[in-house]
């Protein structure tokens, strides 16, 4: 029985620990915003769109490390501008990162 709660202390030591790195690394995304240059036409419009695995790209470029499945883009982004895009770090942790747009 003693060593049934310790293993459960042990892992609720360890998600609490995961949840607290999560929130960390919720904070360093949120700082940074995420500049992705695109070939542009008249009004702004995109020459086909932004996607998770260009923003995934970019970051990794950046020392970020995200997975491109975690991003929680809906569609992707066809202009030009600031975009808040959410990504999911954790279970409970959503960081909204700013993806800016330029023509290139």
């Amino acid at each position: 029985m003693k060593n049934l709660e310790a293993q459960q202390k042990s892992k609720q030591k360890k998600a609490d620990e995961e949840l607290e790195a999560a929130q960390a690394y919720k904070e360093e995304l949120e700082a940074l915003t995420v500049e992705i240059k695109a070939k542009a036409g008249e009004g702004g419009r995109l020459f086909g769109a932004v996607s998770t695995k260009q923003i995934a790209e970019t970051l990794k470029k950046m020392k970020k490390k995200v997975d491109k499945r975690k991003i929680l883009l809906d569609d992707p982004i066809r202009s030009l501008g600031y975009t808040n895009v959410p990504i999911k770090i954790h279970q409970e942790v959503v960081a909204t990162v700013k993806v800016h747009v330029v023509a290139e």
